[in-house]
């Protein structure tokens, strides 16, 4: 049997620096653990605008489609923000979801032990969090039509978003939900302003009678967004899974992503459709953006990239156990103090590379065995 195929796209800014180091643990599972992937690699966001004048181009669009799993980087930089929108680079991630279907964003925020008191709440609040956001990837406002910047005939001018939601969009993204909940606490919160949107109203009617039909055995609550908002720095631990639209997903999985102390350490999944290999379509990436202010510096943390990588070992790969290892491997290295730049304080002490903490991972890989 031929290797999984991972089809990797670091992108733009600091992309290609954690990249490498999830470079390393992949040559490490291939080498320790027989455990072989057919890489490729090609360009996205303003690395592929640079060169073809597109953030995606169609040829890299085939091979994502021809894919067991994508890992991305990030997209962006200030360099492209005078681009028209049509070309910017988040254009070629935004393509990349939509055309592979990905309508199930799994966003984690765990909370190491060693980094509980590094987060801007007390520790009592974050310490053992262990939450899972899961948000629909490909409708929402952020597709739907008309959508637009419009003259009007006073001489002013109205910029439309179209929010909208078909049964089946929000069916299948709840059905995603309540399978990661009976595999985790089987309790399920799902999110939205049923009180003013009627979009809302629909998912809450939708997502109850996928509860009702198919998991009765999961426990089910609903919340307005902007409450969970509140709840979320209040007090996170009364989640578990969370499922909810695209634009109240965004906020919401970054409001999470904070609790842990640094965006660096947060990774993700997009998940689509079953392919005729019984694999999904998907793609995983770290949420950490682009950061071009540390771009080239060997500041980088590269764990939530690597995270992504432990993230498609059990989604895409069924290699629960090999996640697991790395994921154990990731605590220990920081229990035992490696800290990059932006997980220290001014009075910390000194940080270590992108490299350097990729090594120490590797490192705490091999004493696993």
């Amino acid at each position: 049997m031929s290797n999984p195929s991972i089809l990797i796209l670091p992108g733009d800014g600091i992309g290609p620096e954690v990249m490498a180091e999830v470079r390393k643990v992949i040559g490490w599972y291939g080498e320790k653990r027989d455990l072989n992937f057919d890489l490729s690699e090609d360009l996205v966001g303003g690395a592929a605008y640079d060169a073809h004048g597109t953030p995606l181009t169609d040829e890299t669009m085939a091979k994502a489609q021809a894919v067991d799993a994508v890992l991305l980087g990030a997209v962006g930089g200030p360099a492209y923000d005078d681009l028209d929108f049509s070309v910017k680079p988040e254009r070629g991630l935004l393509r990349l979801r939509k055309e592979m279907d990905l309508f199930a964003n799994l966003r984690p925020a765990q909370c190491f032990d060693a980094l509980a008191d590094f987060s801007s709440l007390k520790k009592n609040v974050v310490s053992g969090l262990d939450i899972m956001i899961v948000r629909e990837l490909t409708s929402g406002s952020y597709f739907g039509e008309p959508r637009g910047i419009f003259d009007l005939p006073d001489g002013q001018r109205e910029g439309i978003n179209t929010q909208r939601y078909t049964t089946n969009e929000i069916r299948r993204v709840a059905r995603a939900a309540f399978e990661l909940a009976k595999k985790r606490g089987n309790k399920l919160c799902s999110m939205e302003k049923a009180n003013v949107m009627e979009s809302g109203i629909l998912w809450r009617e939708e997502v109850t009678w996928v509860h009702e039909n198919e998991y009765p055995e999961v426990e089910l609550s609903h919340m307005y967004a902007d409450n969970g908002a509140m709840q979320l720095v209040r007090w996170p631990k009364q989640f578990d899974v969370i499922v909810t639209d695209n634009l109240f997903g965004d906020i919401l999985s970054d409001c999470a992503a904070m609790l842990t102390g640094s965006l660096g350490m947060l990774p993700s999944a997009s998940l689509g459709v079953l392919m005729e290999n019984g694999r999904p379509k998907a793609m995983y990436e770290p949420v950490h953006g682009s950061a071009p202010d540390i771009t080239g510096q060997g500041k980088a943390n590269p764990i939530a990239c690597i995270l992504s990588f432990a993230m498609a070992l059990r989604y895409s790969f069924d290699q629960g156990a090999e996640a697991e290892r790395l994921e154990n491997a990731i605590e220990t290295v920081l229990a035992d103090g490696a800290r990059t730049a932006d997980l220290l304080g001014p009075e910390d002490g000194s940080p270590i590379s992108t490299g350097e903490m990729g090594d120490a991972i590797i490192a705490a890989l091999g004493a696993s065995l």
